[in-house]
C-alpha cells in the first residue's frame, strides 16, 4: 500500500484520468473529491463488498428475499 500525506486542496493522480482531492479535514474525518471518467465506477468499500457478495449469491441462485430488499434500498 502506498501512503501519502496531503493537505486540504491538494490532490493525487491515479493513472492520467483520476484525480483525488482532499476537500476537508474535520477531526478524524476526511472528505475526498474524486474526479474520474463516468465509465469508472466508484464505490465505498463496504458497498463494493456487498455488491460482490450479492452478485455471487445471484450467480449461485441462492439470493434470499431479504438480501434482495437490502440491495434495492
Amino acid at each position: 500500500m502506498l501512503a501519502l500525506s496531503r493537505k486540504v486542496n491538494e490532490s493525487i493522480m491515479i493513472d492520467s484520468d483520476i484525480e483525488v482531492t482532499i476537500l476537508e479535514i474535520k477531526g478524524d474525518q476526511v472528505k475526498l473529491g474524486i474526479n474520474a471518467p463516468k465509465s469508472v465506477p466508484i464505490y465505498r468499500k463496504e458497498i463494493y463488498v456487498q455488491i460482490q457478495e450479492s452478485n455471487k449469491e445471484a450467480a449461485e441462485g441462492t439470493i434470499s428475499a431479504d438480501t434482495l430488499m437490502k440491495i434495492l434500498k
